[in-house]
C-alpha cells in the first residue's frame, strides 16, 4: 500500500513537471512567433496602405510640398512618387522632418523612406542602408549681388553661413580650420540661411547650388548670386536612405532606379529643376 502511494505519488510529481515544462515550452514557442509577426515588412505594408511615407525638411528644390499647389514636388519627390508607382504603391506622403533629425526618425519607425538630397557618406552608411546613387551635386558659394567676393581665396576676413547637418556646413568649417574663412555661421534652415545673407548678417554662405539656385529664382526679394565660375569641392552623391532590416523595399527600389536612369526619366528630371548631365550618375551605381 505503501508502495503504491509512493508511486502515485511520483507520478503526480512527474506530471506537474512536465506540464511546466510545456507551458514554459508554449510561451516561449509563442513569443517566437509573436516576434516574427512584429517584424515588419515595410515594401508589403505601404503597398497594403498604399501610402509609401517618406521624411525630408521640405527644402526646394529636392523633395517639398509647394506652397501653391499643395502637392509634393521636387527632384527626389518626382523619382520616389514614380518609383513608388512602379511598385504598386498609388500615393506617396512627404512628413516634414529636420534634416539632422531625417535618420532618426527613421529608425524610429517614424518614416519609411529618406528622400532629400542626402549625401551617402559612411557615418551615415552605419546607421541605414542607401540605395544607388539617385544623382550627384555639390555646393555653392553665395554672396549678395554687389558683393566684391569671387571665391574660397576671398573669404579670410569673412563670416560665411552654413546649415546645420548638411556636408556643406561641414565643408566651410573644414575651411575655417584651414583658416580660408574668417568666422562660420550655422543656420536651422536654408531659408535663414539665405535671409542672413541676403540682410547682410553674414558675408556669405556655403550651401547646396541646386537649393540655392532655385530659391533665387523663385524669391524676387533675394538679392542674392551664385558665385560664377565656381568649382565645387564639396560635391557627392545623393541617395534614399531605408532601415537597415528593409533589404526587401532597398532591391525593390534600386530595379526601379535603375529602370528610370535608363529610361531617361532622372535626366528629365534633373534638367527639370535646373541641373544637367554633370549630375546624372549611370545605372548600376
Amino acid at each position: 500500500m505503501k508502495k503504491q502511494f509512493h508511486l502515485l505519488l511520483f507520478a503526480m510529481i512527474l506530471s506537474i513537471i512536465l506540464a511546466g515544462c510545456g507551458t514554459s515550452k508554449e510561451k516561449t514557442s509563442s513569443n517566437g512567433s509573436n516576434n516574427s509577426s512584429q517584424a515588419s515588412n515595410t515594401l508589403e505594408e505601404a503597398k497594403k496602405k498604399g501610402v509609401l511615407v517618406v521624411g525630408s525638411s521640405n527644402d526646394a528644390p529636392f523633395a517639398f510640398i509647394d506652397k501653391d499647389t499643395k502637392e509634393f514636388s521636387g527632384i527626389d519627390a518626382e523619382i520616389i512618387t514614380e518609383i513608388a508607382k512602379r511598385l504598386g504603391i498609388p500615393k506617396v506622403e512627404m512628413k516634414e522632418v529636420k534634416f539632422e533629425n531625417l535618420l532618426l526618425e527613421l529608425n524610429n519607425k517614424n518614416i519609411d523612406m529618406v528622400t532629400d538630397a542626402m549625401y551617402i557618406k559612411p557615418e551615415r552608411e552605419k546607421i541605414a542602408n542607401f540605395t544607388n546613387i539617385w544623382y550627384t551635386e555639390g555646393e555653392a558659394l553665395v554672396v549678395s549681388k554687389n558683393s566684391s567676393i569671387k571665391g574660397i581665396d576671398d573669404l579670410k576676413d569673412k563670416v560665411v553661413g552654413g546649415q546645420k547637418g548638411t556636408a556643406f556646413l561641414e565643408f566651410a568649417q573644414k575651411l575655417q580650420k584651414e583658416g580660408k574663412i574668417k568666422e562660420v555661421t550655422v543656420f536651422g534652415s536654408q531659408a535663414e540661411l539665405l535671409l542672413a545673407v541676403n540682410t547682410n548678417k553674414i558675408d556669405a554662405c556655403i550651401t547646396d547650388s541646386a537649393v540655392a539656385g532655385y530659391s533665387i529664382t523663385k524669391d524676387q526679394s533675394l538679392n542674392l548670386k551664385l558665385v560664377s565660375p565656381y568649382k565645387a569641392e564639396a560635391a557627392g552623391n545623393i541617395g534614399a536612405a531605408v532601415r537597415k532590416n528593409d533589404t526587401e523595399l532597398l532591391e525593390a527600389v534600386n530595379k526601379e532606379l535603375d529602370k528610370l536612369k535608363e529610361e531617361g526619366f532622372i535626366l528629365e528630371v534633373l534638367k527639370k529643376y535646373g541641373l544637367n548631365e554633370d549630375n546624372f550618375v549611370s545605372a548600376g551605381k
